[in-house]
């Protein structure tokens, strides 16, 4: 394994200072209200589909499929493409695309013509260019601060993500139960115009990174790095592993989830600002992650944490089948599983993510994290039809067996492959 590459030394400047800059808290403040549109709409659109239109499981799976797809075709392009153009025009355009997509969708909600077809399009869209944003909103950082910023600058970044992921499902939920899923959907609008106008204020010049060779040149030239990163990737065990090991849990991920947002509604009865807070339950579960993933693998080793997180986290829930009616202590038991899942996860990610960082030299870490991406998120469309077919065929409580149970595959792969004996220090 190569040497770890060296971080930048922490700024002597104090803590303050970048809150100071008007154009970066304009970056923080677009960010963060793009992350909460995002993640509401991640829930709003599904409980749409199965409250307002009474989607059966197959057409949810094909939704949920539909979203994810750009993950698969863009992801990769979009590397390449983002280090081309300016980050904040791309911010600015997407958060523009956003806003008009959802609040078309809920006009024709509110009007009664919005269909399926009409929904799948505007889940496409959505999730199209949120692939745009999140690799845009990550350049943008980097042209933004001085490099001795860029870990505080990341850590209110990534900060904002985190609480997304909190409030932006029990917002979602919330929403859709106590007005309607039309009205959820313009909610999810407002936070990308909110995002687009404070992305707008931002004063600072951005220069387009060089770029050699002419028009004609550009395509095969970024064919060429895509390639090199996936073939760096593929030659390097470790890397190979994750990605293996990424691919097997977003696969099953996706399965379990599309049971999973049917099973709480029509099987245990709960309203939709229940399955709200209970998928909001992860945030807190992922801040707690966080803190264990700066601990654990030093001082029981990599490899171990690794599979033994992801045995207890992908573990936990196989508990939610066994789930019956809508009582209060049904509900703690979800929000039990959803903190569990979400704390063993994030401290996968972590964790996963130190050792790609330790492998891979400066020049190739973008490529690397997108094609690891790419191989990772990629067959998420496949799962969440795998898991409206197990809804449908093998009903809802057996599929979301068969589809968490699937989940088990991720910390198996790792276990069997080199990951497994890295120890406490990633050093060759």
């Amino acid at each position: 394994m190569q040497s770890p590459a060296s971080s930048p030394s922490p700024s002597p400047s104090p803590t303050p200072s970048l809150w100071r800059d008007a154009d970066f808290r304009r970056l923080w403040v677009g960010q963060t209200a793009s992350q909460l549109g995002e993640h509401t709409t991640l829930v709003v659109l599904p409980l749409f589909a199965v409250l307002t239109l009474d989607a059966g499981a197959g057409q949810l799976g094909m939704l949920r499929a539909v979203g994810q797809a750009p993950v698969l075709l863009l992801s990769l392009l979009a590397g390449a493409w983002v280090d081309r153009w300016r980050a904040r025009t791309v911010m600015v355009l997407t958060d523009a695309g956003r806003a008009v997509a959802l609040g078309a969708a809920a006009v024709a909600g509110l009007l009664g013509l919005l269909g399926l077809p009409a929904l799948f399009v505007v889940a496409f869209a959505v999730g199209a260019l949120s692939v745009l944003f999140d690799v845009a909103y990550q350049a943008s950082l980097v042209r933004m601060v001085r490099r001795d910023q860029l870990v505080r600058g990341n850590s209110a970044l990534e900060g904002s993500r985190s609480a997304a992921q909190i409030g932006g499902p029990a917002l979602g939920g919330a929403l859709v139960s106590l007005l309607s899923a039309p009205f959820a959907a313009a909610s999810g609008a407002l936070f990308f115009a909110v995002s687009f106008l404070s992305l707008r204020r931002i004063r600072r010049p951005e220069s387009v990174p060089p770029v050699c060779g002419e028009q004609t040149e550009r395509a095969p030239r970024v064919r060429h790095r895509i390639h090199e990163g996936l073939r760096f990737v593929a030659a390097n065990p470790w890397l190979r592993a994750v990605c293996l090991a990424s691919a097997a849990f977003q696969f099953s991920l996706a399965a379990t989830m599309t049971v999973y947002l049917l099973f709480l509604p029509r099987a245990l009865h709960l309203p939709g600002a229940t399955v709200g807070l209970a998928l909001a339950a992860t945030g807190p579960g992922a801040l707690l992650g966080s803190v264990l993933a700066a601990r654990l693998p030093g001082r029981f080793g990599h490899g171990a944490v690794l599979v033994s997180a992801a045995v207890l986290g992908n573990g936990a829930l196989l508990c939610v089948p066994a789930l019956h009616g809508s009582s209060t202590a049904t509900v703690l038991a979800l929000l039990a599983v959803n903190v569990v899942f979400g704390a063993f996860s994030q401290l996968v990610n972590v964790t996963v993510m130190s050792v790609r960082q330790a492998v891979t030299p400066d020049g190739m870490q973008g490529r690397a994290a997108a094609t690891i991406t790419f191989v990772g998120m990629g067959l998420t469309p496949l799962g969440s039809l795998l898991g409206g077919f197990l809804a449908q065929e093998w009903g809802l409580r057996a599929g979301l067996l068969m589809a968490a149970a699937g989940m088990m595959l991720s910390p198996a792969v790792m276990a069997a492959s080199p990951l497994v004996r890295l120890g406490r220090r990633l050093t060759p």
